[in-house]
């Protein structure tokens, strides 16, 4: 008679407070290179409903660890602030066409900004740019006259984010390399961002009603249960600092 196996399933790990957690993916992070810890929130929103979407951008106080390219969309003294302030890609008519001409294969950039006067004219290439999560958006901050001030802010780490289908938000909040602080500080910056992205429409408490779980892990380790009410609490000794 043939045996059969009957699979256990693993016990479910419980929620940890931020601190421990951020210790947990660290020690468990086993890759070769350095590993980016990677912060996923739960939302109790309804992403089918316009009017629930949260999508917005946060500033990390001690960056994400990886160097960004930037693209600037601009004209004459704009076009030169750009260069002066490090910007990798600038250019305007010209460098629409040539992402035109390309379709896009190649982008030497990870993130783009554009002056007002500039945007009629991304409308060319806002099919190439649009699905990659490239184009240029004014309530991001990356459509503005001040290309210096935008530049610093993604280069010291603004990162955005828009809630999936499933109504999760992901990030990145820096490397296994970072100290146990400055991840606790990103996390907490970027958790303020979301419970301040909050939609009109969610009924409920900042724990129950809104978000609803989250976990942590290295970009090649195990997700690990977070205790929401000690994220909640990080997020809201943040603004209060500020």
């Amino acid at each position: 008679m043939p045996s059969w196996i009957v699979a256990t399933p693993k016990p479910k790990r419980a929620p940890v407070g931020l601190q421990e957690a951020i210790k947990a993916a660290q020690s468990l992070a086993k890759a070769k290179f350095d590993e980016t810890v990677e912060l996923h929130m739960r939302l109790g929103i309804d992403p089918r409903r316009g009017d629930q979407m949260v999508r917005g951008a946060a500033t990390l106080p001690h960056g994400t660890g990886r160097s960004v390219r930037v693209c600037v969309f601009a004209k004459d003294d704009a076009a030169q602030a750009a260069r002066d302030a490090g910007a990798e890609v600038v250019g305007d008519e010209d460098l629409i066409a040539s992402i035109l001409e390309s379709g896009g294969g190649g982008l030497q950039f990870d993130k783009c900004i554009a002056t007002p006067e500039m945007m009629p004219k991304l409308s060319k290439i806002a099919r190439i740019l649009g699905p990659r999560g490239l184009m240029p958006n004014p309530k991001l901050g990356t459509v503005t006259s001040n290309v210096t001030a935008a530049i610093k802010l993604v280069k010291q780490g603004r990162v955005e984010f828009r809630a999936d289908k499933g109504g999760v938000v992901h990030a990145g909040i820096g490397k296994c390399s970072f100290s146990a602080g400055a991840l606790h500080d990103n996390a907490a910056a970027f958790a303020q961002a979301i419970l301040a992205a909050r939609p009109k429409g969610v009924k409920g408490g900042a724990v129950s009603g809104y978000l609803l779980s989250a976990s942590l892990c290295s970009s090649m380790g195990p997700g690990i249960p977070l205790n929401v009410a000690s994220l909640v609490s990080a997020a809201q000794s943040t603004r209060k600092a500020e």
